[in-house]
């Protein structure tokens, strides 16, 4: 089925695929933000779902000078104020949540910046005069995390508090790695010779569970969320160490055999022991959990190995939609719940 490309076009009639194998262009994009002048003691991210992304993926890769926090809920910190940069996000520009953080933003007297593809906070940029990362608009919030992740990047260097050379260098490099690295996951590769297509056949009919370090946890959540949108298909992620403390007890338990799929994402950045936490979790669960599939992440440093996975983990999710036999673009029930939700 994979490798029939006449299924594939018909299935994927909004082309998910090309999207994913293009998407190493959107760290390039220039947002062409002004330097925005402050002095700020606290930064906070507020957005949701792979509006987030952006946060998680820089804490891993930048790292922050000044305390960093992503918000996910109408609320912010008691913290926030004058001090704090609060940047507010939102591929649609309409996600409530989001714009319910950004009121309480706004009435805390944070200094505000906005990244979205429009909706009310474009509106509310424009009207406010607030610094806008305008993301191109017009496709699927987690089919736009790169663009939102360089979004983040040029508010950060706009602020000055991140090193501007380094991080557009390895910007730069990691779209070529990219550009190269999803040769091998492409439809018109055979199922034999396809790593993103092989993975998605072995996991069919069943709910992934994607466990990584510290490091690679946004990837291992942008694969849940592929799972959930493009494939349509539950799935749930979690990072180590925290998962040795409550959930490897969990798979102790009865029925053995367990509709599940375990994958490990895996990168030679982590601390050690985390490796060494894998090992002993396999062998500890023998027989109580599947054999997991190990995903050594690629690059030659962490910004690559987190965005090879996660472009990998795209791949597999959309491949495994076809297996589901569904579109993996639109998400007709998420769009009919925030109808319900304003009736």
């Amino acid at each position: 089925m994979l490798d029939d490309l006449k299924y594939i076009h018909q299935r994927d009639g909004q082309d998910a695929l090309g999207v994913a194998q293009k998407q190493w262009q959107q760290l390039g994009h220039d947002f062409q933000l002004q330097e925005i002048g402050g002095s700020f003691s606290n930064i906070v991210y507020g957005g949701m779902g792979g509006s987030a992304l952006a946060g998680y993926f820089s804490k891993s890769w930048t790292g922050h000078s000044l305390p960093f926090e992503v918000v996910r809920q109408y609320h912010i910190p008691k913290y926030v104020g004058p001090k704090t940069l609060y940047i507010a996000s939102s591929y649609s520009g309409d996600t409530e949540e989001a714009l319910s953080a950004l009121a309480e933003a706004e009435a805390a007297g944070a200094k505000i910046v906005i990244s979205a593809s429009g909706g009310k906070m474009g509106s509310i940029a424009g009207a406010k005069s607030y610094p806008l990362a305008a993301i191109p608009a017009n496709m699927q919030p987690r089919h736009a995390v790169l663009y939102q992740l360089k979004a983040l990047i040029d508010i950060l260097i706009a602020i000055k508090i991140v090193d501007k050379e380094r991080c557009l260098s390895e910007l730069n490099k990691a779209a070529d790695f990219l550009k190269e690295a999803a040769q091998a996951w492409l439809p018109t590769i055979p199922e034999d010779k396809n790593p993103a297509k092989k993975l998605a056949m072995e996991i069919a009919g069943k709910a992934p569970a994607i466990y990584s370090g510290p490091l690679l946890s946004p990837a291992a959540y942008k694969w849940k969320i592929n799972f959930n949108e493009n494939s349509k298909n539950l799935a749930w992620s979690n990072e180590f160490s925290e998962f040795n403390h409550n959930e490897i007890t969990g798979w102790s338990g009865h029925p053995i055999d367990k509709p599940y799929e375990v994958i490990n994402l895996l990168s030679s950045y982590e601390h050690p022991r985390i490796r060494k936490r894998f090992e002993l979790t396999s062998r500890l669960l023998s027989g109580r959990w599947p054999l997991a599939h190990d995903i050594e992440a690629q690059g030659s440093n962490i910004l690559e190995h987190l965005l090879w996975t996660v472009m990998f983990g795209d791949f597999v999710s959309i491949y495994l939609a076809l297996l589901n036999n569904v579109n993996p673009t639109p998400v007709e029930l998420q769009e009919k719940f925030k109808l319900e939700l304003n009736r």
